[in-house]
């Protein structure tokens, strides 16, 4: 969610959980104060900000990183209930010592490590990397470009990660395959922005509102 009204509109189709960003068009960035003060006040839902300095790769320089810290101090002052973020290394591995300091940032605050982990060049290696950081999910759509095309390498983390780490599917996950994802990779949880549906600067809240609800109406079938 990139609003206030996205954020509100979520909760009553029945989402569990918000991830707030800016930018959702370069894939999310860091929310501003002000978003995440003001989404804070409209909703009950835990709310995950994210935290990327910037568009493009996820390496980081010393000065992103300490941009990072300050933003992880931001989002703790302003009530967020996690955190979402993903750092790798110029060979394309996870960054684990980096990763480590920004979770000791977050202190008591979950850590979702993003979709920078379908960037890493090898996943089977990325997953037990970031279980080593100590991160609570990963989100994922199995290294494809979308979750429903990454449903066999899914299931394989899946059941890889056992109880280590939760693995959240996440990238084209709509009313139409959300149920299909769900049984077929075994995940307990789905990450939807319905992208679609507030595209291009669209305002529909209500029709917005709608999908989350059928969205989540096709989850509960698969508990």
């Amino acid at each position: 969610m990139e609003t206030p009204q996205a954020a509100v509109a979520a909760e009553r189709g029945g989402a569990h959980r918000i991830e707030l960003c800016a930018e959702l068009r370069v894939g999310g960035l860091t929310p501003s104060e002000d978003l995440m003060r003001m989404a804070r006040a409209k909703v009950k839902l835990p709310i995950f900000a994210m935290i990327r300095p910037r568009a493009g790769d996820f390496v980081y320089s010393p000065h992103e990183l300490a941009q990072m810290h300050s933003d992880i101090a931001t989002a703790r002052r302003m009530g967020m209930d996690g955190i979402v973020l993903g750092l790798l290394t110029g060979n394309r591995r996870v960054d684990i010592a980096r990763t480590r300091e920004l979770l000791k940032a977050a202190e008591a605050l979950p850590v979702t490590f993003h979709r920078a982990f379908d960037e890493a060049a090898d996943l089977d290696i990325a997953l037990q990397d970031v279980i080593e950081t100590g991160a609570a999910r990963i989100l994922t759509s199995g290294g494809a470009a979308a979750a429903p095309a990454g449903i066999e390498r899914l299931a394989h983390l899946v059941a890889a990660a056992g109880d280590s780490i939760l693995i959240l599917p996440g990238g084209g996950i709509n009313a139409s395959n959300a149920l299909d994802v769900a049984r077929q990779t075994g995940a307990r949880e789905v990450h939807s922005g319905l992208g679609s549906v507030l595209a291009y600067g669209r305002q529909d809240y209500e029709l917005f509102e709608s999908e989350v609800r059928k969205l989540a109406a096709q989850l509960a079938l698969a508990t």
